[in-house]
């Protein structure tokens, strides 16, 4: 962006990530099953961008057995909250430009 314009975490400002982080933000943890009801993504869609989020160390993955069915839990890292702060103060900071 340009210099007078804040940087925007682009691994953040994409929708289905931004709405990810934001519903992790208020939970300790949530599971796959919860998020996909949460956002309305597909299961494919879901897992592809929490991967994404995983290798930049926003959220971790751990996947477990609850009574032999399988459990993804997701949980925000400090990284990632620390991101989705900046990300927010960066939004914010460009909308208080626009004019009223």
């Amino acid at each position: 962006m340009s210099r007078d314009s804040p940087d925007l975490d682009r691994l953040v400002h994409e929708p289905a990530r931004l709405v990810l982080m934001a519903s992790l933000a208020v939970v300790r943890d949530a599971d796959f099953v919860h998020l996909i009801s949460q956002t309305g993504l597909t299961k494919g869609n879901l897992a592809s961008h929490m991967d994404k989020l995983e290798q930049a160390g926003y959220v971790k993955i751990e996947k477990t057995f609850l009574d032999r069915t399988p459990r993804t839990l997701y949980r925000l890292t400090r990284k990632g909250r620390r991101a989705l702060r900046v990300y927010r103060k960066a939004m914010l900071e460009l909308l208080e430009r626009l004019p009223p």
